[in-house]
């Protein structure tokens, strides 16, 4: 009878590719870079847009809810921009590829739970400002229900459908 052979880095049955754990991180972080992109262009267009606002000449018609909101908005999207930007200074060079890919897809998470709160709230400040209050808490409950189901409810349930199997982001 012959044994089978141990499986060797490179092979990793059911998933479809022959990479070793550190061509599979680099793979992981480059796409997890490339998805950073676009949410770092559009969180730091969101947030110039917002601090160009309190330059324009209709600000000072903003009532104090909207001035608050304003402000809370302007706080978010520095914070926002701050979480898309971090994961470019990880940990590089030092020899810690699986803690930086892990600590970036943390904080893309982050991020995105950020913007989850950010875009609603914008579009609540917006159609408050252009329509009014009751439009825009409408309007901004109906977007939160939209990510919540793009960002949450659809991969939760993509991942039920699949088996429930919970991968570490390094693992795909």
């Amino acid at each position: 009878m012959t044994e089978t052979p141990a499986p060797t880095p490179r092979d990793r049955p059911g998933t479809g590719r022959d990479e070793t754990e550190n061509e599979r991180l680099d793979r992981n972080w480059g796409e997890l870079l490339q998805e950073l992109r676009v949410t770092q262009t559009g969180t730091q267009i969101l947030t110039g847009f917002l601090l160009a606002v309190a330059f324009q000449p209709r600000f000072a018609d903003l009532d104090a809810f909207q001035v608050r909101l304003y402000l809370v908005l302007v706080v978010l999207t520095v914070v926002t921009t701050a979480l898309a930007l971090a994961p470019v200074s990880l940990l590089f060079h030092r020899g810690m590829k699986r803690q930086t890919v892990r600590a970036g897809n943390a904080l893309t998470a982050a991020t995105l739970a950020c913007l989850s709160v950010v875009l609603p709230a914008t579009a609540l400040l917006i159609v408050d400002v252009v329509v009014g209050r009751g439009a825009a808490f409408v309007t901004a409950g109906a977007l939160f229900a939209v990510l919540l189901t793009l960002w949450v409810l659809v991969p939760a349930f993509l991942r039920h459908r699949h088996g429930g199997v919970e991968r570490r982001p390094d693992d795909d």
